[in-house]
């Protein structure tokens, strides 16, 4: 089973790459913001508590953010591997991912950090915020505290992968081919 963390800054294309990764390796998309929209619309019990959560103001916890993604993981069972986008966002996080990985015989194969400069994140994000709509992309202030978030909590995922042998960083400036191709190259040298 091919399991791949795709990873990198706000702006850095892991959406529009992680769309095509899962056409060519016929992988499962597991997005920690789609499993909480998908439960509190359900109203599942792990939707409750993490709304109670959010309702406080307190971020979810990551027991209830991993139940989410276990859950997902065993509704998936003929799966080819997963891609998981945007998780995990804290090394706290990737250790309780490596412990559920690990209990089902099905390890992360590898991480592909897409690594592109600050100032052509800050270029892509405020053009896509005149696309999107997206306040969060509109604003170089809001731009500028994601991108410090990512550095100061995000980053250091990176290194925990890279302590495992299991890290990869591609460029991810060029056309959206060329990139792609990059992250296969990796991806295959992972079999």
């Amino acid at each position: 089973m091919l399991n791949i963390v795709l990873f990198g800054p706000p702006g850095a294309g892991k959406g529009t790459q992680s769309e095509k990764l899962i056409k060519k390796y016929n992988l499962n998309h597991i997005s920690t913001g789609d499993l909480f929209r998908k439960h509190l619309s359900e109203g599942t019990e792990l939707g409750k508590k993490a709304q109670k959560f959010m309702d406080d103001g307190f971020l979810v916890p990551d027991e209830v953010v991993i139940g989410m993604v276990d859950e997902k993981i065993n509704s998936e069972e003929n799966s080819s591997g997963f891609i998981f986008d945007g998780f995990p966002r804290t090394v706290k996080q990737a250790e309780a991912l490596d412990k559920l990985l690990n209990s089902k015989g099905t390890p992360i194969s590898g991480m592909i950090a897409l690594e592109v400069p600050f100032e052509e994140l800050k270029k892509r994000l405020l053009e896509r915020g005149k696309i999107s709509g997206r306040a969060d992309d509109q604003s170089e202030e809001k731009i500028n505290n994601r991108i410090k978030v990512y550095l100061d909590e995000t980053l250091p995922v990176a290194e925990y992968y890279k302590k495992q042998n299991k890290f990869s960083g591609v460029n991810g400036v060029g056309s959206i081919d060329e990139i792609f191709d990059k992250i296969c190259t990796e991806i295959d040298s992972f079999k």
